[in-house]
């Protein structure tokens, strides 16, 4: 697998969010949810050390709320 170089912008978009909650549970320093059980972006611009985790959270989603753009 190749490194992850550069910068990833990290978006989630709260109206397709159903609350399931794995991107949380995937990247906790990236998404949390709110006390509906939302999606709440806390990092946008995720480090190298958290792109990974980034990856999977956004390949778990099952509304496709969460996205990220290289």
């Amino acid at each position: 697998m190749k490194p992850m170089e550069g910068t990833v912008e990290v978006s989630a978009d709260r109206t397709v969010c159903i609350g399931a909650g794995l991107c949380a549970l995937t990247a906790p320093e990236v998404f949390n949810q709110d006390d509906d059980g939302l999606v709440e972006l806390l990092m946008p611009d995720p480090g190298a050390d958290r792109q990974a985790a980034a990856r999977r959270a956004v390949g778990l989603c099952p509304s496709g709320a969460v996205r990220i753009t290289e």
